[in-house]
């Protein structure tokens, strides 16, 4: 889509290589600009706060590039209601794969697109069911240092087999809902 005769430029607001993986999926050419704001929220419901967070990335990329379309993102895991971002250190790890085995979370994935013709913004949210794990593979998985800058101290796409299941978009267990996302992509540059 033009925009006053120019091609608008896709950034994702995001330095995660798994959403630049699943964006690139798309038919979409598209650079990357990572926002650097703090990824703190007043919001308490975890799909609010992705929502917010993905808000607040996209409008900061986008206040340096407003004849652009800015996609930030944001994932949280949510455990009855407890919000497990990325651990901190080993320990938080460790405490985070305990309390998730062998039961089911949910995975909220919040996106925001902001672009001179419209703005739209929502969050995804898939059910994952974890198979019960053993201490020695909790250990390992997260001395492997894969445990670590991923919601939940997990990534999905992992060898580890944790989810035994899942009811939802698995893409949105990565990092991003592709499928929703192309929507609006095609409304912005086919429209």
């Amino acid at each position: 889509m033009k925009y006053n005769n120019i091609v608008m430029r896709l950034i994702l607001a995001s330095a995660s290589p798994r959403r630049r993986e699943l964006l690139g999926k798309l038919p979409y050419k598209f650079e990357v600009i990572p926002a650097a704001g703090e990824e703190v929220s007043a919001e308490t419901l975890p799909a609010e706060i992705v929502r917010e967070l993905a808000r607040r990335k996209a409008r900061e990329v986008y206040a340096s590039h407003p004849d652009a379309v800015v996609i930030g993102c944001d994932t949280v895991v949510d455990f009855d209601g407890q919000v497990m971002g990325k651990p901190r250190d080993r320990e938080d790890a460790l405490r985070m794969l305990r309390t998730l085995s062998g039961k089911v979370h949910f995975v909220h994935t919040g996106v925001c697109v902001l672009s001179p013709i419209g703005n739209w913004e929502f969050c995804d949210s898939t059910e994952v069911h974890f198979r019960t794990l053993s201490e020695d593979e909790i250990a390992r998985y997260v001395d492997s240092g894969e445990a670590y800058g991923k919601a939940g101290a997990y990534g999905i796409q992992d060898d580890s087999r944790f989810a035994q299941s899942f009811v939802g978009d698995y893409d949105n267990v990565v990092g991003l809902p592709v499928y929703r996302l192309k929507e609006i992509l095609d409304t912005i540059y086919k429209g």
